[in-house]
């Protein structure tokens, strides 16, 4: 299937969306910072990637802007996944380049429609 990189610091978070994700077959690579998450997108080219936004040193928001400013990453697309449920901060991802938005907890089929979605499928 699809190359999904998670980039969130929560090993308990990670653990979730990684084992629901392969459950359908895709491969998951996975980042516990916004950093590692940069490198990561550059090295492993996943086909999307779902960031959490609210993680120490460079924030997923600040992350997303990195990739979406990068000859080398800017046409991966990028699923902001994360707790906050404000709309400024889901206008706020979608200006620094996300393509979507999901609240936490994260629904499996909604999760997974979204991924089609953003996958052209």
């Amino acid at each position: 299937m699809s190359r999904i990189l998670v980039v969130d610091d929560s090993p308990t978070e990670v653990h979730v969306l990684k084992t629901l994700l392969e459950r359908h077959g895709h491969e998951v690579l996975t980042a516990t910072s916004g950093e590692e998450g940069l490198a990561q997108a550059r090295s492993g080219q996943p086909d999307v990637i779902l960031m959490d936004v609210v993680m120490p040193g460079l924030n997923g928001f600040q992350a997303t802007r990195q990739l979406a400013q990068d000859e080398a990453t800017a046409a991966i697309p990028v699923i902001v996944v994360t707790t906050k449920d404000q709309e400024t901060d889901r206008v706020w991802a979608l200006r620094q380049g996300a393509r979507d938005y999901i609240v936490k907890p994260v629904s499996e089929p909604d999760l997974l429609a979204r991924l089609g979605d953003v996958l052209g499928r």
